[in-house]
């Protein structure tokens, strides 16, 4: 099957569970929804890996940082002036949380320790699966990301309404 074809099914399986998970009502649905959709269509070896267009991925940072970069205001700033000791407190305990976790499960797992401390790093899926492609173990990392991610946007919600019935 030519190239193109190959990247248009997976963009189609991709959107279409992406589409579909709106109906979930989960945070971030359409991302987990289209991850989950391209993931399964790769993982069934149906189809060969994807082979995206030179320049595509570059594309899609920078498109991935601008919905990001979007989504901060002068309220973001704002809120910032109070919130920089528990920003600074979270930021530093999950770094070096992720760095223990990665390395413990390197040498209590056996596996690549790029792929353990990329794959505990609280970043989130879209950036650190880059920085893992970058790094030659994109898919790993992906996959722990996006076991991590659907876990969370799974748990959370239900955490966040028991402890705020009101929410």
């Amino acid at each position: 099957m030519p190239p193109l074809a190959t990247l248009l099914l997976y963009t189609l399986a991709g959107t279409t569970v992406g589409l579909l998970a709106l109906l979930s009502g989960i945070p971030a649905a359409p991302l987990a929804g289209a991850l989950l959709g391209a993931g399964l269509l790769s993982m069934s070896g149906s189809l060969e890996q994807a082979s995206w267009p030179s320049g595509t991925r570059t594309a899609l940072e920078i498109g991935i940082g601008t919905v990001i970069g979007t989504g901060l205001s002068r309220t973001s700033l704002d809120q910032l002036q109070t919130l920089w000791r528990p920003a600074l407190l979270i930021t530093l305990t999950l770094v070096l949380t992720g760095i223990v976790v990665g390395l413990w499960s390197s040498r209590l797992l056996g596996i690549d320790p790029v792929v353990a401390l990329l794959g505990a790093a609280p970043g989130g899926i879209s950036g650190m699966s880059l920085v893992g492609a970058e790094l030659g173990v994109g898919a790993a990392v992906a996959a722990l990301h996006a076991v991590r991610l659907i876990t969370i946007l799974l748990v959370l919600p239900l955490v966040v309404r028991l402890i705020s019935p009101g929410q």
